[in-house]
């Protein structure tokens, strides 16, 4: 069986897994796809030389969560939304909140994060989007879903993030979004986002040993200069 044909219920030109079950069907690339980008370990800040490439219509398909959780032969691409606000004696904070018992993925509960996203779902999906288009319309369905902002913001896509070194970093590549809020107004929306709140970089420096890796990453990357007097400007990994 050709498991890249689309299936005969949908009107996306995009593949699917065909399935017997009714599980969750996920947006994924091929892992040698990201190989073949440049391989690294950590955080990338260079997200044109990947982004485009690996939302390519011919490089996309959408396949059971079930499954592909245990298949490091795709990484399944995840929204990372990082808030941030900067007060007006130059105190920068970020919404954190710790995962809980709830959590979708059992990996990671327990594990504090600055993080919020999800996967790309094949719900996402609109009869002529592209890619591009199912990643956006994902991304704001993770947001709406997960928290309520009530600022005006700005935002960035600022890099990428894998980790190989942990069972659930191997099967998902995160794409790095920096929100900066004009007010410190967001909430979760979620009961599984529990002990929520914003809290200075500098308190959260102090000790990254509770946060998931792919937050320790992006402060790291982002905000360690809040402990000293000068920025740095340099990525924590190999990209």
């Amino acid at each position: 069986m050709n498991d890249r044909q689309p299936t005969g219920a949908t009107t996306s030109r995009y593949f699917f897994r065909k399935t017997t079950s009714m599980s969750e069907h996920v947006l994924v690339v091929p892992t040698t796809l990201f190989y073949e980008l440049g391989y690294f370990q950590g955080f990338c800040r260079d997200v044109d030389r990947y982004r485009q490439t690996l939302l390519a219509p011919e490089n996309v398909s959408f396949r059971p969560r079930s499954e592909v959780e245990k298949d490091p032969a795709f990484k399944q691409l995840i929204p990372y939304m990082i808030f941030s606000h900067t007060a007006k004696d130059g105190t920068t904070s970020l919404f954190h909140y710790v995962r809980g018992k709830g959590a979708g993925e059992t990996r990671l509960r327990s594990k504090r994060s600055i993080g919020v996203g999800g996967h790309l779902s094949a719900v996402d999906l609109t009869e002529n989007g592209t890619p591009q288009d199912v990643y956006r319309e994902g991304m704001l369905r993770e947001l709406r879903e997960e928290v309520v902002m009530n600022s005006l913001f700005t935002e960035k896509c600022v890099g990428m993030i894998n980790d190989d070194l942990t069972e659930v970093g191997k099967v998902h590549l995160g794409i790095v979004h920096l929100f900066e809020l004009a007010e410190p107004k967001l909430a979760s929306n979620e009961p599984d986002l529990i002990e929520s709140g914003f809290v200075p970089v500098t308190e959260m420096l102090r000790d990254l040993s509770g946060f998931e890796s792919w937050s320790v990453f992006c402060l790291k990357t982002f905000f360690e200069f809040e402990k000293s007097s000068e920025p740095l400007d340099r990525p924590s990994a190999t990209c």
